[in-house]
């Protein structure tokens, strides 16, 4: 049957998911806190409808992904930009948050769009312990989980059951486009969760969900497709040097490179533009993920076949020889 399901998902669905849990990371989740929604996007907008009261201040990185701040700004909520670099990793600390002032949430994305940079355990460990003392409703964006070259990325459920934990069918799983994502709330939200996903979305697509309950068993079709973005990735990391483009976040996980480019350009938008219509290749400037700092800087994306990042690095590297 195609009609409309339960607003928080199947319990098929729901039971997979926790299943996942225990199976990639050894926690207990129980299924009556996942939540099933319309793409990472829906449970964006369930859990800080559900989280936060108008002007409330929440943090957010910069760079960072673009959606969080669009999302939380048209919801009435204040976004507080949180400036990251090479001395944290791209990542957000304790003093960082300490100087932006009184907070009621932080969102934090390991692995991190557009860095690809992750949090250690420890480190994330050290950020739920922050946020509990300071009353902070710690968000944890998991979407880029199981795309990782170095080390397995931890969830905030193995450290605290206070996180909302969000993530989506879209990256690892590859149902890009199937509009389906989910999280896992503390056991407070699920119902003003509920009564919103029911006014707001009356249920996750049915079909999206029947066909996720199977990719929980895809895992050999799925580790291939890491494997691709691991070539890649060194694809680029020989590659962009040599083309003079040597400064860049650490890339832990997801697929992306994001690449400093001061020294070529203050305009990174025009510098994407002129690549793009004199090589044929598609990059993103820094200033849609840091509106202060995102002019000198790009992100590539390195989520294709590895014959086309072979390609698109050679013709960029020419260019900018040029």
């Amino acid at each position: 049957m195609l009609g409309y399901t339960d607003a928080l998902g199947i319990p098929p669905l729901r039971q997979a998911i926790s299943r996942h849990y225990r199976d990639r990371y050894g926690v207990s989740v129980d299924p009556q806190r996942i939540v099933v929604t319309t793409g990472s996007s829906g449970a964006f907008i369930l859990s800080f409808l559900a989280a936060f009261d108008q002007g409330a201040r929440v943090a957010v990185t910069a760079p960072g992904y673009p959606a969080y701040r669009n999302i939380l700004s048209a919801l009435g909520i204040e976004v507080v930009e949180i400036e990251v670099g090479d001395a944290t990793r791209y990542q957000p600390t304790p003093a960082l948050l300490d100087k932006a002032g009184r907070l009621d949430g932080l969102i934090v994305a390991s692995p991190a769009n557009p860095t690809g940079t992750m949090l250690t355990a420890d480190d994330l460990k050290t950020l739920a312990d922050h946020c509990a003392k300071r009353d902070i409703r710690l968000v944890s964006d998991e979407i880029y989980h199981g795309i990782t070259y170095l080390e397995p990325a931890t969830t905030a459920l193995a450290l605290t059951d206070r996180a909302v934990v969000i993530n989506s069918f879209s990256k690892y799983f590859s149902m890009t486009g199937w509009r389906l994502g989910w999280m896992v709330l503390p056991e407070e939200l699920v119902r003003p969760v509920e009564c919103l996903a029911q006014n707001l979305f009356i249920s996750p697509p049915s079909l999206s969900q029947m066909a996720a309950v199977e990719v929980f068993g895809c895992r050999d079709e799925l580790e291939a497709n890491v494997r691709r973005y691991a070539a890649n990735r060194a694809v680029l990391l020989d590659a962009l040097p040599k083309a003079g483009l040597d400064h860049f976040a650490p890339p832990d996980g997801a697929f992306y490179l994001y690449v400093d480019v001061g020294h070529v350009t203050n305009d990174s938008a025009d510098l994407c533009k002129r690549v793009l219509a004199e090589t044929g290749v598609a990059i993103t400037p820094g200033i849609d993920f840091d509106p202060s700092r995102g002019s000198r800087a790009l992100r590539i994306s390195f989520a294709g076949s590895t014959e086309t990042m072979e390609e698109a690095a050679r013709r960029l590297g020419a260019w900018l020889k040029r």
